[in-house]
Parts: C-alpha cells; sequence; structure tokens
C-alpha cells in the first residue's frame, strides 16, 4: 500500500509505503466506541459536591420536644425534607477515570487511520516547516492541498506550525506521541508530517 506525500504547495513529491500490518485489515469500529467513552470518562473532572445534613451549618439543636406538640418527631431543621437541609445522595467528589487495555487502544487507533486512508482524507506532508508563526502562512498549505478541517499532527518542537494553526477554526495540532482516537475521528481529514507519520507507524506496529 501506497500514499501519496506532499509538499507545502499540495503537489505530489513521491510515494509512501505503508505497513500492511498497521494499514491493511478491518476497520473495527466498535472500538471506536469502547476507546472514546474511556478518553471522555477520562475528561471528566468530578468535582460537583453536595452537602449531606451533617455538613449543612445549623441543625445544631432540636426544633422542638419529642412529644407533647402534636407535630412529627425531628431532630434537626436540616434534615434532607426541610428546606435549607442536606441532600440525599447527591454527587460526591469522584474520579470517572478508567482504561481499556494496551492492545485494543492500540487497534483503535489502527482503525481510525485505515477509516481515514479507506475515506481519502489522509495526508501526509513531507514537512510543514514555516518560517514564522503566520496563520495566513498555514493556510495557504491548507488551502493549496484543499484541507477544510483537520488534525494536523506534528514532530515535537515544531512552535512555529503549532503557533500558526492554533487560530484556525476547525484545525487542531498534536505532536505525534499525542494522537488519539477521539480527535483523528473529530476532524475532517487528518494530516502529518512525513516524520510524523514514521513516528506513529513505527509505534503502532
Amino acid at each position: 500500500m501506497q500514499i501519496d506525500l506532499l509538499n507545502t504547495k499540495g503537489e505530489k513529491v513521491s510515494d509512501l509505503k505503508l505497513s500492511a500490518e498497521v494499514f491493511e485489515g478491518e476497520v473495527k469500529k466498535h472500538l471506536f466506541y469502547e476507546v472514546v467513552k474511556m478518553q471522555l470518562a477520562n475528561r471528566r473532572l468530578g468535582t460537583a459536591c453536595t452537602k449531606t445534613k451533617g455538613e449543612v451549618s445549623g441543625g445544631g439543636a432540636k426544633p422542638w420536644k419529642q412529644k407533647g406538640t402534636g407535630r412529627a418527631r425531628t431532630g434537626s431543621n436540616r434534615n434532607p425534607l426541610w428546606k435549607g437541609g442536606g441532600t440525599i445522595f447527591g454527587p460526591r467528589p469522584r474520579d470517572y477515570s478508567y482504561k481499556v487495555p494496551k492492545k485494543v487502544r492500540k487497534e483503535a487507533l489502527r482503525s481510525a487511520l485505515r477509516h481515514k486512508l479507506n475515506e481519502g482524507t489522509f495526508k501526509v506532508f513531507d514537512n510543514l516547516n514555516l518560517d514564522s508563526p503566520k496563520t495566513k502562512n498555514a493556510l495557504e498549505i491548507f488551502n493549496a492541498s484543499g484541507v477544510k478541517s483537520a488534525l494536523v499532527v506534528m514532530e515535537p518542537g515544531n512552535n512555529n506550525l503549532k503557533l500558526a494553526v492554533r487560530n484556525i477554526k476547525g484545525f487542531k495540532t498534536v505532536e505525534c506521541g499525542g494522537i488519539n482516537v477521539f480527535d483523528v475521528l473529530k476532524y475532517d481529514e487528518l494530516v502529518m508530517t512525513q516524520g510524523a507519520f514514521e513516528k506513529v507507524e513505527a509505534s503502532l506496529r
């Protein structure tokens, strides 16, 4: 299998050979659900908190005597049944994160790359180095290759590209070590530099 290697003008420079181990095979869409659900769960802060009747201020004294008033017996005006009382079974700080097996995460990412390749929305550039962090320069490259919305996967240290792309609507940059299923599927296209592509491919073999 091969993919076109493009330059910054959107022109084909050469063919880039794809690893059969990574790019050939079934697109296992059921894994997308498992891994994306895990990613979204891991992003939850879990900081919502309500007070129980023991934590609400007040309620130290018994409102009235136990017997003889004709009213229902009660021990605190911070009872959950009263206005201003505590909350029963309300949210408490907790950790929502969990993990799926590493092999499942890898296979899901392989499937996401295959999905983009099959759709024809996967582009690899020989480099995306910019002389200055200008949004205009980044837009010229993407417009020349017909990219309207994409996840841009780059090598570490390419700060000019990172700064140039961050202000463009519908685009996001990640370093090759941070590529993930959620972002790959979220954006219309997947764009990689050749160096980032080689590192991602090697990590998925």
